[in-house]
């Protein structure tokens, strides 16, 4: 049998929130929050933010100011400020400090479904039910431009690592990619059995990954347009993903409750992660991707540490050849947080002071 450090575990489970949690992002510059240490904030439907410090004595610090729903948080590549989207049709940009001041970015006129930073830091690009898609300059906290094009709602927005283009995804069932200097749409992925929910680059800026209503996970060569993998693996709407900075994995969050972990050279599942209670609606790798972050409608957020990413990319296809290899593929190792490796000391709950 493989070994547990082979396979993801649940590190511990926070609370705090005390409705959905529908965003989580990790700070990628570790000395965050004056005493330094890395930290994860998440965001949810009861209107708050919560930075978590992921220390041994693992602080919380709660940040109010949405007057509706959080519905997506992004932290700045250098840790210094949060960005968050809300129902009440506003943007937040905030200093995540003990006092957590926020400035309000208006101009959405309907909810604001989405907010993720350039990765220079220098810009937020938001997503809303307007119909529109928004770009702020962090620094002067005034809108720089809008994209139009979509004719139903915008769920999620975001900018390839360049910050040359922009990758978004709406209800009205279609892709599509921009260009931030000329301000236009330059290509469409159509969709027609569902829309998108979610939209993101691949590490390298060369694909883009949609998570469909339609359960399903599409991966798409920006280059040549092709539908380059399909991943059928889900039993309910796919509601967000996450690339692994590698660029060889992906991992999923989906309505069925699970969280599932895609090999994308293998073009296969290799793990299903159990242990939220109804939809998981969010997950993030952290920066160097050895941990990654999960939220759900029951309120829960999940701290894994994701340990196959330590072994060499061969070792993981040998290990999980061992494992298909016995039953038909798909065969699914499925993790379950509590099952006998871990200790329950791993298992405190932290609450938010």
């Amino acid at each position: 049998a493989p070994s547990p450090q082979e396979d993801p575990i649940l590190i511990r489970p926070f609370h705090g929130h005390t409705a959905a949690v529908t965003g989580v992002a990790f700070n990628a510059n570790a000395a965050g929050l004056g005493e330094g240490g890395p930290g994860a904030v998440t965001c949810s439907v009861d209107r708050l933010l919560i930075l978590w410090k992921l220390t041994t004595q693992c602080r919380a610090y709660r940040f109010e100011g949405h007057a509706e729903a959080v519905t997506s948080v992004d932290y700045s590549p250098d840790g210094q400020v949060l960005a968050s989207a809300s129902h009440d049709h506003t943007v937040r940009l905030w200093i995540p400090c003990i006092h957590g001041e926020s400035s309000v970015l208006k101009g959405h006129t309907a909810s604001v479904r989405s907010v993720s930073f350039s990765h220079d830091g220098y810009s937020v690009v938001s997503a809303s039910n307007d119909k529109l898609i928004k770009v702020w300059s962090v620094c002067y906290q005034r809108l720089l431009f809008t994209l139009f094009q979509h004719t139903g709602w915008v769920r999620c927005a975001k900018f390839s690592s360049d910050g040359r283009l922009i990758a978004s995804c709406g209800e009205d069932k279609s892709v599509l990619i921009w260009d931030t200097r000329d301000k236009v749409c330059v290509n469409t992925f159509s969709d027609y059995e569902g829309f998108a929910t979610f939209v993101d680059f691949n590490p390298s800026g060369t694909c883009i990954a949609s998570a469909g209503s339609n359960n399903t996970v599409k991966l798409w060569d920006i280059r040549t347009n092709k539908l380059l993998q399909h991943f059928k693996v889900h039993r309910a709407g796919v509601n967000c993903l996450s690339f692994h900075p590698s660029g060889n994995y992906l991992i999923t969050a989906s309505t069925d409750g699970t969280l599932k972990i895609l090999d994308l050279l293998g073009e296969r599942l290799i793990y299903t992660l159990h242990g939220h209670k109804g939809p998981v609606l969010c997950v993030a790798f952290s920066k160097y991707g050895e941990k990654f972050a999960s939220g759900g409608m029951d309120t829960q957020v999940f701290l894994w540490k994701t340990n196959f990413d330590t072994l060499d990319y061969e070792e993981v296809l040998k290990h999980n050849f061992r494992r298909t290899h016995i039953d038909d593929p798909p065969h699914l190792l499925d993790i379950y947080p509590r099952s006998s490796h871990l200790h329950d000391e791993n298992l405190n709950s932290i609450e938010v002071s």
